[in-house]
């Protein structure tokens, strides 16, 4: 009761209580007002003493649900170093095991990890700007046809506003795209035109983007088609990173920023239709996976700290254009013909 009486003084500091429910392993608290400052105040002064709120809308008036701030390890950097350079040889490898020559795969290595770790970087510096705690990408070798399974960055504390829960989403997103754009720009000025063959070939469907791009530096005649360079692949890999990032789906990039202009609920029901999306682009093991991780570690996406704060009109405008950026990236799957 002494944790409670003292939390109950913190938030009386900044909102008018209405109310006090203390249940088995949970306690909330109904107020009559709500404030974006205040709450950002009352998130500094819990996380002192170790503890978490959620505010949302209830009824007529708000909710804030508090929990138990959970302990984080501490980062290690050497581990992200180790990982980096695992992942450059296994990405020149591949590179190298695609075209033959050491070159080619460094060439490959250079471009991917470049679109990937601007991906994450961007992620980190949204982070720092709300004050969110983060650590470096991790980045994720893999002996897989492109070398790696990308990166990641460890979110360490939760995030405060939707402004902020948009910010992270989007950010990796844009950066990765802004950077594949003119790798594949400059892949495809190179490419080479082959006369298909009777050999089963792994073809690589384009996406919007780049059939767009493929019409205005080269021309396909009918029986041909554009022979994959390292440039070219890690382009399109840079593409296809963004399409599925951005898919409005639980814990992925997309998820959060589709979290941050809808309800929770409302973005359940979006959540399957992107999922029933992935699966139609036969992107099978990848829709599952993030099923089985909803369905079984019943990882829904919680939305931010304070639930109640609105987007702002220029995050709105860039959502739009997110969007398009999303469409514009739709990829098949690549498949044997």
């Amino acid at each position: 009761m002494e944790i409670t009486s003292l939390i109950e003084n913190k938030i009386a500091k900044y909102f008018t209580i209405k109310s006090l429910h203390i249940e088995e392993k949970a306690f909330y608290f109904d107020v009559w007002n709500y404030s974006r400052e205040n709450f950002l105040h009352l998130i500094d002064e819990l996380d002192e003493i170790g503890y978490i709120p959620f505010i949302d809308e209830y009824d007529s008036t708000y909710r804030i649900n508090i929990a138990k701030k959970p302990e984080s390890a501490k980062s290690r950097i050497h581990i992200n170093a180790i990982l980096f350079l695992a992942t450059v040889l296994s990405t020149v490898f591949v590179g190298y095991l695609w075209e033959g020559n050491i070159l080619d795969g460094i060439v490959f290595s250079a471009a991917i990890l470049a679109i990937v770790g601007t991906h994450e970087t961007a992620h980190y510096l949204a982070a720092k700007k709300h004050d969110v705690k983060a650590t470096l990408p991790y980045f994720i070798p893999a002996p897989n046809m492109i070398g790696t399974f990308g990166a990641v960055i460890n979110i360490k504390s939760a995030i405060p506003n939707k402004n902020a829960l948009f910010d992270l989403g989007v950010s990796g997103p844009i950066a990765g795209f802004i950077v594949a754009v003119p790798v594949l720009i400059i892949g495809i000025y190179y490419s080479t035109i082959v006369p298909m063959s009777n050999e089963p070939v792994l073809l690589f469907y384009s996406s919007p983007i780049m059939s767009i791009m493929e019409y205005f530096i080269t021309s396909v005649p009918d029986g041909y088609y554009m022979q994959l360079n390292p440039l070219i692949l890690a382009g399109w890999v840079g593409i296809v990173i963004t399409m599925l990032n951005l898919m409005p789906i639980a814990v992925l990039d997309g998820g959060h920023i589709s979290r941050s202009i809808f309800s929770a609920k409302i973005h359940q029901y979006i959540s399957i239709v992107a999922v029933i999306v992935m699966a139609l682009l036969g992107w099978y093991l990848m829709a599952a996976l993030l099923v089985g991780f909803i369905l079984f570690m019943s990882r829904r996406h919680p939305g931010a700290l304070d639930n109640v704060s609105k987007l702002s009109k220029n995050r709105k405008i860039l959502a739009i254009v997110m969007v398009i950026i999303f469409i514009l990236c739709l990829s098949p799957a690549p498949q044997i013909v």
